[in-house]
């Protein structure tokens, strides 16, 4: 195995895994002088604007890569192509807009909670306050009358 054995080969090895990384002046027979185009397009919107050199505006939907089939029992043939993925839609828009809304109001409702709650702590303190100086108030009128 060549996590075991590293760059060590013998003759015990079957299979070597190489990489061409430089070629000469004659192509490699059964390697070099045949191109296999790619079975599969790209299926990612961005992917898709990258291959063909689109701009945001163009509808990329127009560009997949589509295969066809051709059935075995002699039906009509038919043409396959993938979802296209991270496609923007309006309904995506508007998916993002309404989760928008709700963060704003969530964070208008918390505020408004926040502002009651303040004034109710203030009232309440100030009761306190009152209260506090009402029982100062009393206790010297009744030191003061028992004296």
């Amino acid at each position: 195995r060549k996590s075991v054995r590293g760059c060590i080969v013998g003759s015990d090895l079957a299979v070597l895994s190489l990489v061409v990384v430089k070629q000469g002046e004659q192509e490699i027979p059964g390697l070099t002088d045949t191109t296999v185009p790619k079975r599969l397009g790209p299926k990612r919107a961005s992917k898709i604007r990258k291959f063909f050199n689109l701009s945001k505006e163009d509808d990329v939907r127009k560009y997949v890569i589509r295969r066809e089939v051709t059935p075995k029992n002699g039906k009509k043939a038919y043409t396959k192509a993938p979802k296209i993925q991270r496609l923007v839609t309006p309904r995506t828009l508007q998916h993002k807009r309404h989760r928008q809304a709700i963060k704003r109001r969530r964070t208008e409702a918390s505020r408004e909670a926040e502002s009651e709650y303040k004034q109710l702590l203030a009232k309440r303190v100030k009761e306190a306050k009152d209260k506090k100086i009402e029982r100062r108030r009393t206790s010297s009128m009744q030191k003061s009358a028992s004296a």
